[in-house]
């Protein structure tokens, strides 16, 4: 006769052995941590990297310990609903008790110290961004002067082309302060990509700002020639502004070189890949300016030297074209970055090679690595692990002479299920642990891999 074990069905009580970690408890229950202070504690292998296990406790021990607390499941249902309204009404409430807060630190002094949110803008992307803010809204008063002095339409794109540009990189910097914030439950991924948002933003701007508004006006220079004012103040303003947005640009060159050498890539694909938005457009712009600012001076010139105005609306319409040959890549570059793409292939076959050249992995399927911007990769894929490399590495870590033991007094099949039974849980935790050491190995051989799915087969 064949022995085999009786069929179990799984119902709702089998769940009773279900673990619950110490802040659901408290938060779905509506208990205090003094109240679980007298419960069974387990401890089981943590999915962190900074903690080797976390204490969880049986969900049926806080069921009942929530029913003695409560009473009954009615008042229990009670206090969720109440402690869910005021969730809610502290929600809406929470702009009046940030104000507050900052109220009080401000009457007080805060004696707790913390880091300036201004840091960031005196070192890499942000420092590139605020010099140019400085140097664009300079330049824009000073051509606005000129322009108001000459009537010059080259001059007037010039004005609106150096506002533009200020008003897109005050937008830069607010994309980079948003970057910073932490993540929170709504946003777990963080918010690195507002950096790619404003600066598609900017790009937005400048077509419509920049571009559009020289085009109407060398069109209108087109359609309606008028007579040009001296132009030598409309000169000296051109060359301290290509000196100023010169300055700008070898600070932003300067800035991609040295984040593209520590990236290991070259210049040109540093920028064509968008690694960091924030520089880019600095660069395009001034790169842009300085042009313009070439393309103005020979249209202006050739007007001062024949007397016919056309030559200073065709240049109006040449800064346009460029500014929007600028507006369209940098949509481009950053639409790419927000859509989600793939890193490089080198890259991705350094990782699949990892994976394939360990032992616990039979195969790896579904390959995906994405770049989330500004230097942060999710890695996903689907593990074939190898059972039996597992089970060694499990058996490794036990006494053999012990487990031989056990096993010789197995009699019955009750005493072969609870044997089974205890060394297959452990086994899963050893593959749980194989899964944590492979993410591991992963975001060492890769820093960019922030955050890792590995899927069993």
């Amino acid at each position: 006769v064949k022995a085999v074990l009786k069929k179990r069905e799984y119902g709702p009580k089998y769940t009773q052995n279900n673990f619950i970690t110490g802040v659901r408890a408290i938060n779905e229950f509506c208990l205090k941590s003094s109240d679980l202070d007298q419960l069974r504690k387990i401890k089981r292998r943590s999915p962190h990297d900074d903690t080797e296990t976390f204490t969880v406790y049986l969900r049926s021990d806080v069921e009942a310990k929530s029913l003695e607390v409560w009473g009954s499941p009615e008042a229990l249902a009670r206090e969720r609903k109440r402690r869910k309204e005021a969730e809610i009404k502290y929600r809406e409430n929470l702009f009046r008790n940030q104000r507050l807060l900052r109220e009080y630190r401000e009457f007080f002094g805060n004696t707790k110290p913390r880091s300036s949110p201004a840091a960031m803008f005196f070192k890499g992307p942000g420092k590139v961004v605020m010099v140019a803010i400085c140097i664009n809204g300079l330049n824009f008063f000073f051509k606005l002067l000129a322009w108001v002095y000459t009537g010059s339409a080259s001059m007037f794109s010039e004005a609106i082309h150096s506002l533009a540009d200020t008003c897109n990189q005050a937008l830069l910097a607010l994309g980079i302060s948003q970057s910073a914030r932490t993540p929170d439950p709504s946003h777990p991924y963080g918010f690195t990509n507002m950096r790619y948002i404003a600066s598609l933003i900017s790009g937005v701007g400048i077509f419509m700002m920049g571009a559009g508004l020289s085009w109407y006006h060398g069109i209108i220079g087109l359609l309606h020639p008028h007579p040009i004012e001296s132009l030598l103040w409309a000169y000296c303003i051109l060359a301290g502004s290509l000196v100023s947005e010169g300055a700008t640009l070898l600070v932003a060159i300067n800035e991609i070189r040295r984040s593209a050498r520590a990236k290991g890539l070259s210049f040109y694909q540093y920028v064509v890949q968008s690694r960091d938005p924030s520089t880019n457009v600095v660069l395009l712009e001034d790169a842009a300016a300085v042009l313009s600012v070439a393309v103005a001076a020979t249209c202006m010139g050739l007007t001062s030297l024949t007397g016919n105005p056309y030559y200073d609306s065709v240049g109006s319409l040449g800064v346009g074209t460029l500014l929007g040959t600028v507006s369209a890549f940098l949509i481009y570059t950053n639409t790419e970055a927000l859509l989600g793409r793939s890193i490089q292939p080198e890259q991705l076959q350094r990782l699949t090679e990892l994976l394939e050249s360990d032992p616990v992995v039979r195969a790896i399927h579904d390959v995906k690595a994405t770049d989330m911007g500004m230097s942060k990769v999710r890695f996903k894929a689907e593990v074939d692990f190898d059972g039996r490399v597992v089970t060694r590495s499990y058996l490794e870590k036990q006494d053999i002479e012990q487990l031989l033991q056990e096993i010789q007094q197995v009699k019955t099949l009750e005493e072969l299920e609870a044997f089974m039974l205890k060394h297959g849980e452990n086994i899963i935790d050893t593959l749980g642990a194989e899964v944590d050491r492979l993410e591991k190995d992963l975001k060492q051989r890769n820093p960019d891999v922030r955050h890792v799915d590995l899927e069993i087969l």
